[in-house]
């Protein structure tokens, strides 16, 4: 059995695959019979090698949201896509397509279909973007984090995972808070707030966060994933601070392999509402402060209102950020019974299984005469 795997982009998409990857691994599809295809100069390009998986990139960017000039180069650079995706496809012969967006993912998907090959599409965030719903009408199956999804996706293809979190981050909910909180220099007795703009950082976040660091650290810790693209401005104002304050304060551009104990260490996220928050939050029962991105069509906004709803998190916007973001930490980290419920009602919305769950959508749309025996026993 051949998987062909789209995903790229952002981390919302990128680790979820990665997830659902390994567990394919685990039941038996070696590394031959999996092609990645992605897009050139985005995250994949570091993030699917580094995993030991074959990685393709073609031609591809965003049509929506864009100006007219960038909406017609990235078109022609689609179907240049298009193309490419053909060429592989034809050499690595699939017999299942499984997708979470992604530039190219359109693209590759209408591939696919021509050559008859099946598609699984994971809908990582609550509302589907513009390559998903391109390829919404060509899949079989579409797996969703949430059932906040089915407004958007068709009934009768429609199955409920929740969203695969990374087995080494979902490993360290078995550290204890005091283990964790070690891996970062830190100790108990202080709240601990984790902030983090997701896979490229948040400006705003960065910079509303530095203006308050003062305030914050005399009474709680905080671990800080800047992202690089303001990591130079996070790092010259850490230097800035007091040695009494800096010794609360752990900021880092990126993590990767320490983001389960992060989860682990702290008591309240502040973020953005990618995609990871469905997921990630729930898995370790943490309440969370999240800031949606304006321009990211509407999904971030969708996703933040989906945990609000569910009482596991509360939202600034950036505009707001400013000014009520001091008071919406010191609310929530120094009111224990309110912190609590957050985290009781975060936890209800995990699923442990969404991986194992997803890898067998995956296998159920594959002809049984191209699985293995050991795979068609575990589908059966």
């Amino acid at each position: 059995m051949r998987v062909l795997v789209c995903a790229g982009g952002t981390g919302g998409g990128i680790y979820p695959a990665l997830a659902v990857v390994t567990e394919l691994k685990a039941l038996g599809i070696g590394n031959e019979a999996l092609l990645w295809i992605g897009t050139k100069g985005e995250m994949e390009e570091t993030l699917v090698p580094r995993a030991g998986l074959r990685l393709e990139t073609i031609s591809g960017g965003p049509i929506v949201g864009v100006p007219m000039v960038t909406r017609t180069k990235n078109a022609m650079k689609l179907a240049r896509g298009y193309t490419a995706a053909s060429t592989h496809l034809r050499r690595f012969q699939p017999d299942v397509m499984f997708m979470t967006g992604g530039y190219v993912a359109a693209p590759v998907a209408l591939a696919a279909r021509r050559r008859g090959v099946p598609i699984v599409i994971y809908l990582p965030d609550v509302e589907p973007g513009s390559s998903i719903r391109i390829a919404l009408p060509m899949a079989q199956r579409v797996a969703c984090t949430t059932d906040g999804s089915r407004a958007f996706v068709p009934a009768d293809k429609m199955v409920v995972t929740g969203y695969p979190v990374r087995a080494e981050i979902r490993a360290a909910r078995s550290l204890s808070r005091e283990n964790a909180l070690g891996m970062f220099d830190l100790a108990p007795g202080r709240p601990t707030l984790f902030v983090f703009g997701g896979s490229r950082g948040a400006r705003n976040i960065n910079r509303a966060l530095m203006a308050v660091l003062p305030e914050l650290l005399t009474e709680a810790q905080i671990i800080h994933v800047s992202g690089t693209l303001t990591w130079p401005e996070v790092e010259a104002n850490a230097a800035t601070l007091p040695t009494g304050l800096r010794d609360y304060y752990r900021p880092y551009p990126y993590l990767h392999d320490e983001m389960g104990a992060a989860f682990r260490a702290a008591d309240l996220v502040l973020a953005r509402a990618g995609a990871s928050m469905l997921g990630e939050c729930p898995a370790f029962g943490l309440p969370a402060i999240l800031v949606p991105l304006t321009f990211a069509w509407r999904y971030q906004k969708v996703n933040a209102d989906y945990l609000t709803d569910h009482g596991a998190a509360v939202q600034l916007t950036d505009e707001t950020l400013a000014e009520e973001l001091l008071p919406t930490v010191r609310n929530l980290l120094f009111d224990r019974e309110k912190l609590a419920q957050m985290a009781t009602a975060a936890a209800a919305l995990d699923k442990p299984t969404a991986t194992a769950d997803l890898a067998q959508v995956i296998l159920s749309v594959v002809d049984p005469d191209k699985t293995s025996p050991s795979l068609a026993k575990e589908v059966g």
